[in-house]
């Protein structure tokens, strides 16, 4: 679902770093790996931090081809889960499902605090330092132990990576595409 951002300032205003206007509007929620069982249950990892929204009539898009279904019920299994769909029962046909990404419509995301932002809203922004300058586009979130890290592509081809603290990013303006910057002098 990530996409390479140009190198260049975006000429268009939206309201988050992206989807823009054409792109999908779908983010993955988990990733499913093979059929458990002979009762249509599939074993799924997780990759949403709100898994307590996995529940039955919800729906999700399977794939690529965003193939919707509903979930019939959830379980879990250790540090998965065993996700069944409405209709599904046949474990042999859930085989075409084997290393699928389950994705939900991005507005149906809940809302986050105030200064928290999901990756999909901070990928693709401007980056600009607290001078003005502009150091290029955010293209892929890193995650470590302790913090994220924001490796930003710049026009010169080359990468700048950002330590995701409170000293390092000053600011974040989804509606204008910006995230201002302060560059450390590093020892």
């Amino acid at each position: 679902m990530n996409r390479k951002p140009s190198s260049s300032p975006r000429s268009k205003k939206q309201t988050a770093g992206s989807p823009v206007e054409g792109e999908p509007v779908f983010v993955a929620v988990g990733f499913l790996r093979r059929p458990h069982g002979i009762h249509g249950e599939m074993l799924m990892d997780v990759l949403t931090d709100f898994p307590e929204r996995m529940k039955p009539h919800r729906q999700l898009f399977l794939g690529d081809s965003h193939e919707p279904v509903r979930i019939e019920k959830v379980r879990w299994a250790d540090q998965s889960m065993l996700i069944k769909f409405e209709g599904m029962d046949d474990a042999e046909a859930l085989g075409r499902f084997r290393n699928t990404v389950v994705y939900v419509l991005v507005d149906q995301l809940p809302p986050l605090p105030e200064g928290q932002y999901y990756h999909h809203q901070l990928l693709g922004l401007r980056v600009v330092s607290d001078e003005g300058q502009f150091l290029g586009v955010l293209e892929q979130i890193l995650e470590t132990g302790a913090n994220d890290v924001y490796l930003v592509h710049t026009p010169e081809d080359k990468e700048i990576l950002l330590p995701a603290i409170e000293e390092v990013i000053l600011s974040v303006n989804l509606e204008d595409g910006e995230m201002v910057v302060h560059l450390q002098e590093w020892a």
